[in-house]
């Protein structure tokens, strides 16, 4: 009785300010069919956003430091821009060239369902990382191309719009005192107007650490005390915690009126998530690592997340997150993908959530380094202002490449042979 008084609590709380949900279902309701396993659950439809008739010729990869950039360019010298994984994004474009372009070469653009669908088929010995890594830039790519086509942005390809959207402050550091972090949340409460941070507890894979003895324990409610009760507070357990000493750590959570706790446990261990999920009256969230598309079906039908995260260019792309959300409405769940730092995946996450039906109240956007960073990569640069980030309302992703970045970025290219 008193788990299914929690998972009501939770779940009202969850979901207060979000419509259109359909009613929710038993994980169990439909068979683990092969559309299921793509991800496509039972009114699933096919993207048709563009006439079919062209073919991709070229693909092109810009890496450097982080970052990589893709551009497609079909038969008729229409061209989309999108961007790899950050992070080792030379290993990414290696794999993009040597084991998803000759995939995608000769495809129509049209097609993406059956595109991402084909790539994750033929590397079925190479499962899943950077496969799905390379693959978001492709994704992405083709997503830029059907705005430019349509000149229309792409939150409005899918029926939403290109306005300023609530973002949540992510703070990235554990190397910062609990007085300092919440020094720090609160003039940013003041300076930029945001009305909900992330905070981060215990340490990465930490086996039950913390990054100092007992700063878990004051942060939580240094925080709440330094931004005040009518901002939202979450906490990145990054994998850190066994079970118990996760349910000890969200009960101090809920004392201090946290909003959801992410990766509580080592993303890989769904049980220990499921567990604490069910111990706490608080939302939690996780799936931000995770790209098999059966791995988001067993972790949305056992209820180990009560709200599903994944990143854009982790999963593969805006394609495969799509059917993520899918899946997350189905069992009456919402979505808020991981974007915690300034490349395109920011960009992309704001569109996905303008979109998207079971979108949560607010995207990721870091709070580490120079607020104006993504101005040296592209334009224009994303900006908080009153807790909220405008998504540019040019065609495709709005945003265009800085030039001199480009210049100085290995280069690589795939192109499809031409006919004799």
């Amino acid at each position: 009785m008193k788990t299914q008084r929690r998972e009501f609590l939770k779940r009202s709380a969850t979901l207060a300010a979000i419509a259109g949900l359909p009613a929710n279902r038993s994980p169990a309701a439909s068979a683990a069919t092969s559309h299921h396993y793509l991800g496509r659950t039972r009114d699933y439809s096919e993207f048709k956003v563009i006439e079919p008739g062209r073919i991709i010729t070229k693909i092109e990869s810009w890496t450097q430091r982080q970052y990589g950039f893709v551009r497609l360019t079909t038969n008729d010298g229409r061209e989309g821009w999108g961007q790899l994984s950050s992070f080792e994004p030379d290993i990414s474009a290696l794999v993009l060239h040597r084991q998803v372009a000759r995939h995608v070469l000769g495809a129509d653009p049209a097609q993406i369902d059956a595109l991402v669908d084909r790539v994750i088929d033929a590397n079925m010995k190479f499962p899943w990382s950077y496969v799905c890594r390379a693959l978001a830039g492709v994704d992405t790519a083709i997503w830029d191309l059907y705005g430019k086509i349509k000149g229309k942005p792409v939150c409005e390809l899918l029926g939403g719009r290109a306005a300023p959207f609530p973002v949540y402050g992510s703070s990235m550091r554990r190397d910062i005192s609990p007085e300092e972090e919440a020094a720090r949340l609160a003039r940013l409460r003041d300076e930029r107007g945001y009305a909900a941070f992330k905070v981060r507890v215990g340490t990465p894979t930490g086996h039950d650490r913390d990054a100092a003895p007992g700063r878990t324990e004051k942060l939580l409610p240094a925080v709440r005390k330094a931004v005040g009760a009518g901002v939202r507070l979450l906490a990145d357990g990054n994998s850190c915690y066994t079970p118990p000493k996760a349910i000890e750590v969200g009960r101090r959570m809920e004392d201090n009126r946290y909003f959801f706790f992410e990766e509580p446990c080592p993303y890989w261990e769904l049980e220990w998530t499921a567990e604490v999920a069910a111990a706490l009256t608080m939302s939690v969230a996780g799936g931000e690592q995770d790209n098999d598309l059966a791995q988001w079906r067993r972790m949305i039908r056992m209820n180990a997340v009560d709200i599903v995260q994944p990143d854009l260019c982790y999963v593969g792309g805006f394609t495969r997150s799509w059917r993520v959300a899918m899946m997350a409405r189905e069992a009456g769940k919402v979505v808020v993908p991981h974007s915690s730092h300034l490349s395109w995946i920011t960009l992309f996450s704001l569109h996905f959530m303008a979109a998207v039906p079971n979108a949560g109240p607010f995207v990721e956007f870091t709070i580490e380094g120079d607020i104006n960073a993504g101005e040296s990569i592209y334009r224009p640069a994303l900006e908080v202002r009153d807790g909220k980030v405008k998504i540019p309302d040019g065609p495709g992703w709005g945003a265009t490449l800085n030039p001199a970045w480009l210049e100085q970025a290995s280069y690589q290219k795939s192109e499809r042979p031409a006919r004799a």
